[in-house]
This record gives C-alpha cells, sequence and structure tokens, in this order.
C-alpha cells in the first residue's frame, strides 16, 4: 500500500518545506504526524513535529512571522519551540526542536517511544515517491504497531522526562495499545521521578487517560505499580478499609469498580443523544464533562478513611462527603483544573448521595427532587450517572435485588424528568425583589433573596400558581421570620 499524506496536509506543510528550502535547512517530519499516517487516523486538531541539526528556535520565529503565526519558545535549554496557526476551522501546531545528539538517528533514540521514533525528511513528503522506502526507522516503530505495542526507545526514557511513564498509558489509552514488559518493568522502578513532574503537564496526561473508554483499565494497572498513588497521596488510606455488608470490596476497589462501571454506563448512553452531548460537553481547555466525572468516581469516596466510626459493630462513614468535598478542593487545586471544573467536582463529591436518599424513599416528594435539581444545577445528569455506577459497583450480601431496583428506576426516572425540563421552558418568576420590597417595603437584604427561592421553590412543585398567591405566601414567611 502505497503510503503519502493528503493533499490538504501537503498544502499545511508546503510553507514549511518552501521556508526550509529557501534558508538551506534540512528539516525532518518525526513523530506522531507519521506514526497516525501509517495507522491511516486523522486528528480533530493535527500537529506535526519537526527537528533540524541546530537553530530551531531561530527558524522557528521567523517562520511564525512570515506565517504570521502565534509563536512560544517551549524550552530553551533544549531549543525547543512551537507555531500555532488556525487555518480554516482548524488549529494546527507545528513544534521544531534541534537535534538532541550529533546524528538524527540518535537523536530518535531519545524520543519517547519506539512508534514516534520515526523521520522523514520534509522535501521527501513533496517527492511524488512512496513513503514506505524513505521512513527512517532506526528503532523498528513500524513493527510495534504492527504488534500494537508502547516500548521505549531506551532504558533511560524515563529518566529523561518522566511524564512519559504517564504518557505511555495515555498512548495505550489513545491508541489501544499494550504497554511491553520492559516497558512496564522500567515503569514501576522509575515511579518516584513522577513527583518531580509539573501537576499541569500530569493533569494533560490524566485527562488523556479519562478521555478514552480503557481510563479504568489503565488506572488498575496504575495502581497495581503503585504509581497512582504518587499522583493522588489521598488514596491511600482508602486501600484496606471494608464497607460492612452492603459492600463486598473495600473503599478503594470499590472506587476503581465505579469508574468500571461509569465506562460501561457511557458506552450505553450513546443510545440518548442528549446525555451523549452532555458528556461531550467541554468545559475548559478541551477537556470533557465525561473526563472529569471520571475524576469524580476516582474523588467521590475519598473522604471515607477520616470519617471512619464503629458503632454498635458497625462500620458507618457518616459525612464522608463533606470530608471528601475539602480533599477534592485540594486536588482539583493542585491539578490546577478550571474554576468551572472545580466547582463541577466539588458539586458531584458534595451531592454524590443524595440520588440515593432520594431511592430510599417509596416516592420521592415533588420538594426534595426540586431541592436535588436546585442544589446540583449543570451538574445534576452527573451525579444521577455517578449514583448509577456506584449502586453498580456495590453488591454485598445486604444490598438486595429489590433496593437495587428501587435505585435503578428511581435515579433513570429523574434523568427521564431532568432530560423533559431542559426541553421545556422555565418557569417565569411570579414575583421579583423590586416587587417584594415595594409591596412589603422591606429593604435590600438577604431576606428578598431567601424569600425568591421559597416562591420559586413554591411554583416549582405547584404549591403557587399565579401572583396572588405568591403575595400571600410572601407574607406568611415574612411573618414567620420576623
Amino acid at each position: 500500500m502505497v503510503l503519502n499524506f493528503s493533499e490538504n496536509d501537503k498544502g499545511i506543510l508546503r510553507p514549511v518545506y518552501n521556508f526550509a528550502k529557501s534558508r538551506n535547512v534540512k528539516l525532518y517530519l518525526v513523530g506522531g504526524a507519521l506514526r497516525d499516517l501509517i495507522l491511516n487516523r486523522r486528528k480533530e486538531n493535527p500537529d506535526f513535529d519537526f527537528c533540524l541539526p541546530s537553530g530551531a528556535i531561530n527558524f522557528g520565529r521567523k517562520l511564525a512571522s512570515q506565517l504570521r503565526a502565534g509563536f512560544v519558545v517551549l524550552d530553551e535549554e533544549h531549543a525547543a519551540c512551537r507555531l500555532v496557526k488556525r487555518i480554516g476551522d482548524k488549529v494546527y501546531t507545528f513544534d521544531f526542536t534541534d537535534f538532541r545528539a550529533k546524528t538524527l538517528e540518535k537523536d530518535l533514540l531519545h524520543r519517547d517511544f519506539t512508534i514516534n521514533s520515526m523521520a522523514v525528511e520534509l522535501k521527501d513528503v513533496f517527492s511524488g515517491q512512496d513513503l514506505n522506502s524513505l521512513i527512517i526507522d532506526p528503532y523498528i516503530g513500524r513493527e510495534d504497531l504492527k504488534r500494537k505495542i508502547i516500548r521505549v526507545c531506551s532504558k533511560d526514557s524515563f529518566k529523561e522526562d518522566p511524564l512519559r511513564i504517564l504518557r505511555a498509558f495515555s498512548f495505550s489509552c489513545m491508541l489501544g495499545f499494550s504497554l511491553d514488559k520492559e516497558t512496564l518493568r522500567l515503569a514501576k522502578k522509575e515511579k518516584h521521578l513522577i513527583s518531580s513532574v509539573s501537576s499541569e503537564r500530569i493533569r494533560e496526561e490524566l485527562f488523556k487517560i479519562f478521555d478514552s473508554l480503557a481510563a479504568y483499565t489503565s488506572l488498575a494497572i496504575l495502581d497495581k505499580l503503585k504509581i497512582l498513588e504518587i499522583i493522588f497521596p489521598e488514596i491511600k488510606p482508602m486501600s484496606g478499609i471494608g464497607q460492612g455488608p452492603y459492600h463486598h470490596l473495600d473503599v478503594w476497589q470499590h472506587t476503581l469498580e465505579t469508574l468500571n462501571q461509569f465506562e460501561l454506563l457511557s458506552r450505553s448512553a450513546k443510545q440518548s443523544p442528549e446525555i451523549s452531548k452532555y458528556l461531550a460537553e467541554e468545559l475548559s481547555s478541551q477537556r470533557k464533562r465525561s473526563s472529569l466525572l471520571k475524576l469524580a468516581c476516582i474523588l467521590h469516596d475519598v473522604g471515607k478513611p477520616k470519617a471512619l466510626r464503629r458503632e454498635k459493630g458497625k462500620i458507618i462513614f457518616h459525612g464522608h462527603e463533606r470530608i471528601g468535598l475539602g480533599l477534592t478542593r485540594i486536588i482539583s487545586r493542585r491539578l490546577k483544573l478550571a474554576n468551572d471544573e472545580i466547582r463541577s467536582l466539588e458539586r458531584i463529591v458534595l451531592w454524590h448521595l443524595r440520588p440515593g436518599y432520594l431511592a430510599d424513599c417509596i416516592r420521592p416528594t415533588e420538594r426534595a427532587i426540586f431541592r436535588y435539581f436546585r442544589d446540583t444545577g449543570d451538574d445534576a445528569l452527573g451525579v444521577l450517572l455517578l449514583s448509577l455506577a456506584d449502586q453498580r459497583a456495590t453488591k454485598g450480601p445486604l444490598t438486595t435485588a429489590i433496593s437495587r431496583l428501587r435505585h435503578e428506576k428511581t435515579v433513570k426516572a429523574l434523568i427521564s424528568r431532568l432530560l423533559k425540563q431542559k426541553k421545556e421552558k422555565k418557569l417565569v418568576r411570579l414575583l421579583n425583589g423590586n416587587d417584594l420590597m415595594r409591596k412589603f417595603k422591606l429593604p435590600p437584604s438577604p431576606l428578598i433573596g431567601k424569600l425568591l427561592d421559597e416562591l420559586e421553590e413554591a411554583q416549582a412543585i405547584g404549591k403557587i400558581k399565579n401572583k396572588a398567591g405568591a403575595l400571600k405566601l410572601a407574607a406568611s414567611i415574612i411573618k414567620r421570620k420576623k
């Protein structure tokens, strides 16, 4: 099969080639673009990596000026820079680095994995020849692509950049490949180096793992290698804590199983366009709501070790969700999540028990349902999906088929109701703050907000239906609060 870049890709690469040719620079295309070409894989936001013997930053800066592209120096010491250019509706990135050794072959040895250690001279892309015979592949990356294996280029790969330990797993998730035994052995051996990596870089690789449908498998291996507890030291105390007869797993194994059940649930959720759209929402920097929910699966019971009490022979975790809220806040800030992500994650952890409480009632009241939707806001659906996964991960001897069925039925009914409400027009308030202050001669104060909240709830559950009823209820509330 003939191997060549598409005419569209050549159109993107031609200005780079022309610029290099005009300056007599020998430029090589390396890494992901070549790997994806061989795999016939298309990226939503394409990026191209290049290397040259020397002068990468100066070359990149001048090229950026000519292309009117954004420019940033990534690493002064290793002479790495990036150009960012919007072309049509896509954003392309072009990275340039100096050789990290005297020759190209030795430079490729410093790449992370063999599947990313292939290169082709840029002029050959435009030669019209089949690239199969022109690819430079000293570390048999193509063979590893066929074998679907992630393998380090050298035994020092993780020492050069410890983030590569996580990148091995993110590539595994992204491509559906396995890590070879030696790579796993080196990852375990060098795991302590991860603590030297910045939180931002760790976050990006974690979310690549979460973005796949194989996060559970990867995190289970990272857990077995004791790598995950370096990233999240808060999870270590969760291991070995039993949860009583309603559970069949300890706190940490239950947490991993919740993630597994959530991924299974996500696959079936594809049948619902509304749920699929919700999970695909980007909260920040191309990070999806589904990925944040997977992090919520990991953190939803993180407060249990500190909440653990034994009363009359029973294990209880009263208040673990509020302790978990505090730990989630610490972890979110450590990972430098965006404010919207932090608020969402905190709300999910704080309210993850609420659907279960509603399911414990034979028939939840309209008031209880309204307050659930009010408190969880935009995360109402996320909390419900997590609750389903949480319940499905709970299979102790006292967890009866009847209670499981009731939980599923209640949560699915709430999901249906929520999706229906999203299509309906939002209720218009019968009274506003000015109405209340004018009618009852009240000054601006927190009381106005409390009145509006109570009136909104009463309207939502059908207790009041018109302005007269709202005024009457307001008068009653004001009298009660005096």
